[in-house]
């Protein structure tokens, strides 16, 4: 039909697909993957995920009617095709981009985003909540949920297909089995869908059944009957311990996922059957692309790269992850009770080195955050220092963990909160701004912000070698040069003076804001204003009579947070000056009661006032506004 033109170009609607042929598919399908790569190559995102599902997504289309039906992606992060296929081919140079489009389902953006996504493991409790919907409303719509096979570690996940077998309800769940989360699968849910994916005997005969049975005229529903127990006798010898049906659920697979026509087959028979079915497809992360498919663990969340060779972007600076990793290699020589747990995210959080070092005394749980933290628990009950790495945007999973087996019992573990403030070009899913205000209302808890890696290295000292649970909150970011300051030794609920000068000014700060905080600074002498800089460090415990003598030093105290106001240290020091009549007025620099957007963190500082020009411009504002309401005080 369009032979001499890109097909994507003419895919408004996933209704266009029914247009075309099956070799005209295939032919889409390569193009879809030139633009993701190419799109992806300069704005970052997740490429390795997407590449693997283009066929599925294609197939998927076609068969239901989007978006009557409701397709929901788990986590999200393998949308792109969902999104070009769906009217966003001309917004889609713009992923991830501020006033973009987002890298994850959004429903605010279209009709065809049946649901917001950007965790993992929610989405079959999501589709069945929207099939349940659909039926007491009194629709025929379906509901399909699509989820890895890294997603289904999560206990989120098995709690909904209990309940969906026990619903009954006609959901489809495809299980995308790629072998790989974000680094590679573990566990022994990995090792059982590998056993399954190498049972492919019963599905040869059943496919054979099927066409001998479509090959006879119609002779009655006696026949029919007799075909339905010959293919489950034929389950039952090939199937006898299959976890999906034992929950009530039909299985069909597992399907080769890059296949378009022989899925397309399957989700139409599996559409009919009218009640809860699991199909298991088989892909490639990172298909179509040689340096995806040879490392889809590098190549599943990455920075703009080169197309060519492969090569990402050379970045300016080393950042606190790395910090992190490389204090944690130190602390382990130096303390064999020092282990290290992740969830699916060795890579991400900095802990390969560790892994290379000390495989016995690192353990990745899978995409299962609740269950790191009360593992952690456990070990911590037998004398060890487990420290939990973990982004902050994925702890909110397990706050009752943290508060009822860690906090509760007062354990030493170490919490490595990776991403805490804001988290560039992915959205309000993934940025780390509620874990102050999560955990400062926690017993026993102590939170800890380094400015700098030397900072990072004292806290993970601190946190290891306590008597209870620490958590140390630091930023996707650079780490700045090391100050004499950075090296001075911790004191429980104290910070640390970066400049004093005896200015009427102070401005504490949490220790990501450090290089904004030291640019506003200077910003602030240039206009004549003079003011001291006060590293808190210590976010809980707080040193209240030391941090009083702070607020009674200065007429106006900021306290600039890289997190959100409600519930954060500013909060707590208002309520501490007003208690204990400070003479200090209190500012508070935060983030206000909205969820963040889409941006660079560097966007995202500027939009909510916490960059340097934004903080040295509130200062300045509040201070003039002082000295005015103080001269018409006392000159009428």
């Amino acid at each position: 039909m369009y032979k001499k033109e890109p097909l994507l170009a003419h895919i408004h609607d996933p209704n266009d697909l029914s247009r075309l042929s099956y070799s005209e598919l295939s032919q889409l399908a390569d193009e879809i993957r030139d633009v993701i790569i190419s799109t992806v190559s300069h704005t970052g995102g997740h490429l390795a995920s997407n590449l693997g599902v283009v066929e599925l997504t294609i197939a998927l289309h076609r068969v239901f009617d989007s978006p009557k039906d409701k397709i929901v992606w788990d986590v999200g992060h393998q949308c792109y095709t969902h999104k070009l296929l769906t009217g966003r081919y001309g917004e889609f140079s713009g992923l991830r981009q501020n006033g973009g489009i987002s890298g994850f389902p959004k429903r605010s953006e279209s009709p065809h985003d049946a649901f917001n996504t950007g965790h993992a493991s929610t989405s079959i409790s999501a589709a069945l909540g929207l099939l349940a919907g659909e039926s007491l409303k009194g629709g025929d719509g379906k509901a399909v949920a699509v989820i890895g096979d890294g997603a289904l570690t999560g206990g989120l996940a098995f709690e909904a297909l209990s309940h969906a077998g026990q619903l009954g309800l006609p959901l489809v769940v495809i299980l995308n089995d790629n072998k790989m989360s974000i680094s590679p699968n573990v566990g022994g849910l990995s090792k059982y869908l590998s056993r399954l994916s190498m049972k492919s005997r019963y599905q040869r005969i059943r496919r054979w059944i099927d066409r001998s049975v479509k090959g006879f005229p119609l002779i009655g529903a006696s026949f029919y009957d007799i075909m339905v127990r010959m293919k489950r006798g034929v389950k039952a010898l090939f199937y006898t311990d299959n976890f999906f049906v034992d929950l009530g659920f039909e299985y069909v697979g597992p399907i080769e996922g890059h296949h378009i026509q022989r899925l397309e087959q399957v989700l139409e028979d599996v559409k009919k059957l009218g009640k809860p079915v699991v199909v298991h497809v088989i892909t490639q992360k990172g298909k179509g692309y040689q340096f995806a498919e040879s490392d889809p663990s590098s190549y599943h969340g990455v920075s703009p790269f080169s197309v060519d060779d492969g090569l990402f972007e050379r970045r300016e600076a080393p950042v606190f992850t790395e910090a992190f990793g490389s204090a944690m290699v130190r602390k382990a020589r130096a303390d064999e009770r020092v282990v290290a747990i992740t969830a699916a995210m060795e890579k991400g959080t900095g802990l390969a080195p560790f892994r290379t070092e000390f495989p016995a005394r690192f353990y990745d749980v899978g995409i299962a955050e609740e269950h790191a933290v009360s593992f952690a628990a456990g070990l911590a009950a037998q004398g060890l220092r487990p420290v939990v790495a973990v982004y902050s945007t994925f702890i909110q999973r397990s706050v009752d963990q943290v508060i009822h087996d860690v906090a509760l019992q007062n354990l030493p573990v170490t919490f490595a909160l990776d991403r805490s403030g804001f988290v560039g070009d992915d959205g309000e899913t993934h940025q780390g701004l509620f874990d102050i205000a999560l955990f400062r209302s926690v017993p026993n808890m102590t939170i800890l912000a380094p400015a700098g890696a030397a900072e990072l290295d004292l806290m993970l000292d601190w946190g290891t070698g306590g008597q209870g649970p620490a958590a140390i909150r630091y930023p996707k970011a650079p780490f700045p040069e090391n100050t004499e300051a950075f090296f001075c030794p911790l004191e429980q609920g104290r910070g640390v003076f970066i400049k004093r000068k005896n200015s009427p000014v102070c401005l504490a700060f949490t220790g990501s804001l450090y290089s904004q905080v030291i640019e506003a600074e200077s910003i602030l002498n240039a206009e004549g204003l003079s003011a001291d800089l006060y590293n808190l460090r210590f976010l809980k415990p707080l040193d209240e009579e030391y941090l009083l003598s702070v607020l009674n030093r200065y007429k106006t105290v900021f306290f600039i947070e890289e997190g959100m106001k409600q519930g954060g240290i500013g909060e707590y020091a208002a309520e501490l000056a007003l208690r204990m009549g400070a003479s200090a007025s209190i500012r508070i620099l935060g983030v206000s009661d909205n969820f963040a957007g889409l941006g660079s963190r560097k966007q995202l500082l500027e939009l909510c006032g916490l960059d340097a020009a934004g903080i040295a411009g509130s200062v300045l504002a509040a201070c003039r506004k002082e000295v005015f309401s103080y001269k018409k005080a006392v000159l009428g």
